[in-house]
């Protein structure tokens, strides 16, 4: 009886997670659609305005630039 009940336990606790990760399915997904499109625009708008006020960079960035050693011009590779 006693290992019947370890077995139940285990097998509950595997159950779980997976039953976690199957997600939600079909909650209010009818009403989603007029909503999302209308959202959708407004968030396209604010998108465009937010790139549209990131100022143009006058210097190219350089990304790899920190892990580079500066370049001397009076060592030349073999």
């Amino acid at each position: 009886m006693k290992a019947l009940t370890i077995v139940a336990t285990v097998l509950a606790l595997l159950v779980v997670p997976a039953h976690a990760q199957m997600g939600k399915r079909n909650q209010g997904a009818g009403d989603s659609k007029k909503d999302d499109s209308a959202t959708k625009k407004v968030d396209d708008k604010a998108y465009k305005a937010a790139l549209e006020r990131i100022p143009d960079s006058k210097e190219k960035y350089d990304p790899w630039g920190v892990t580079k050693p500066a370049a001397d011009p009076a060592k030349k590779p073999k």
